[in-house]
């Protein structure tokens, strides 16, 4: 019997590929009859008439076809054949030509992202990040360690279920003792709430403040997934001046006086990027500016472990933790890969972010948080934390001194205090635009210049961590970095 339908399919179908041939006959007849060139009751060639033409065994095409059927795709008629089912609607749009496929792209709305990643791609060449530590450091066979223990004591207790999307009360009672002990905030488990790491924090934060036209407060100079998340929220982004001091407190109070503000974004132990350190009576007047004008302050202390000069600053969140949402991370004491950071607020608003966990995530990842919890409670965390507190500061050291040997007068710096990476900066932007075109064919990757930027007039500077590098890997890198100023 002939059939109305012409083969097209020989095309489409290839045995080299990986993917079974009988599965690519399925897709390819789902695909003519989405595109409108089989319409619901045409028939199909037999089976051996398609597997005569495509090349392939019957049985192949007696399995495509069967399996169809049972999707509701196709209909079997009997001794007239094989159709496509009556059931099928008639496709929307018109007959796709002979031989064309889909293109893969959406046809349907969608608020397209950014012109480029937010996070550092991949790709050859030395990896300069923004201060991120060294993995190799942390010893394996500890973490190894704390995983299986938390595994077995979990599969005892039946505790790999559905849990608290506030987080594991173990880890949340832990970071609750390591922050009242160690940097003085007054909170306990019930202030505490674990989350994918401090970028999720910043975002669960901005969830919960942000409605769309709120003004949302920044540097001029600032972190920028985290502008990203409030503009993602509807968030009118406000930058303000920074100097060697911090955040311009005559800018946000001008800024507050125009606008309807619900936040503050500020980053005051070690300011991202330029590293500086928010003075106390700057703190002070900020959180007086946040009672007048009622916004929050979203204190973002992404390495207080790491402060090399002196004794650290206490958060804000210590003495006015009913204005603050702190947000912390363990990603720089362990390892970024493991995802694990945490907010501290009022218990009202752990509650609100258990609820918007609970939409967008359910719960935390209770065998890592459990392995966590056994590092703090046991004491290796804080042991690690001081075996390469000294190993940074030798590594911070001896990279200025390799900044000096190899750029000299041509990159301006100060030592930081603390944190894990230099702000670098240079006598033009014109050189800056050389550096970042160079980059990629001197085997250097790092973040733009301008990714720091949230008005086109603040300065321009590159954050280079150092922590990640030993002195050999510093010192390639920045002898490529002085090749492009040659």
């Amino acid at each position: 019997m002939l059939r109305p339908w012409q083969i097209s399919l020989s095309q489409r179908i290839d045995a080299a590929r990986s993917e079974p041939v009988y599965m690519q006959i399925i897709q390819a007849v789902i695909r003519d009859i989405e595109s409108g060139r089989l319409t619901s009751g045409s028939y199909l060639p037999s089976s051996r008439e398609l597997a005569a033409g495509l090349g392939v065994n019957r049985k192949t095409v007696v399995l495509a076809y069967e399996d169809l059927i049972a999707q509701g795709w196709l209909s079997s008629a009997g001794t007239r054949g094989t159709m496509v089912s009556t059931a099928l609607p008639d496709p929307a749009g018109t007959v796709a030509p002979e031989g064309s496929e889909a293109s893969g792209q959406a046809e349907y709305r969608f608020i397209p992202g950014p012109e480029h990643p937010l996070a550092l791609p991949e790709g050859r060449g030395v990896k300069l990040d923004e201060g991120a530590p060294d993995g190799r450091l942390f010893p394996v066979e500890l973490l190894s360690r704390a995983y299986r223990g938390a595994a077995q004591r979990l599969t005892r207790a039946n505790g790999l279920q559905y849990r608290d999307p506030r987080g594991a009360p173990a880890l949340r009672k832990s970071v609750a003792a390591m922050l009242k002990s160690q940097r003085g905030l007054p909170v306990t488990a019930d202030n505490i709430c674990i989350t994918r790491g401090s970028q999720n924090s910043i975002f669960l934060a901005a969830s919960l403040l942000i409605r769309p036209g709120d003004a949302v407060i920044v540097e001029e100079l600032t972190y920028e997934p985290a502008v990203a998340a409030f503009a993602a929220r509807g968030a009118k982004i406000v930058p303000v001046g920074l100097d060697h001091d911090g955040i311009c407190l005559e800018d946000v109070e001008a800024a507050c006086r125009r606008n309807r503000v619900a936040a503050v974004f500020v980053t005051p132990h070690h300011q991202f990027p330029t590293t500086v350190a928010l003075r106390p009576e700057r703190r002070l007047r900020l959180l007086d500016l946040a009672r007048q004008f009622g916004f929050a302050v979203i204190e973002d202390d992404y390495d207080h472990e790491f402060h090399f000069a002196s004794q650290p600053l206490l958060p804000m969140a210590a003495y006015a933790p009913g204005r603050v949402i702190y947000a912390g991370s363990l990603s720089k004491l362990l390892l970024p890969a493991l995802r694990i950071g945490y907010i501290a607020a009022p218990v009202e608003v752990i509650e609100a972010l258990a609820h918007i966990v609970s939409l967008v995530d359910g719960m935390g990842n209770t065998l890592t948080e459990h392995a966590a919890a056994e590092l703090i409670d046991s004491g290796e965390l804080s042991r690690h934390a001081r075996k390469v507190r000294q190993i940074y500061a030798g590594r911070r050291t001896a990279f200025a001194q390799v900044l000096d040997d190899t750029l000299g007068d041509r990159v301006k710096y100060e030592m930081p205090p603390g944190g894990l990476a230099f702000w670098l900066r240079f006598a033009s932007d014109e050189i800056l635009d050389r550096i970042e075109a160079g980059a990629a064919g001197a085997g250097l990757r790092f973040a733009s210049s301008r990714s720091f930027q949230t008005r086109a007039d603040a300065p321009r500077g590159l954050r280079i961590g150092f922590a990640s590098l030993d002195e050999r890997e510093a010192r390639g890198a920045l002898e490529a970095l002085r090749q492009l100023l040659d």
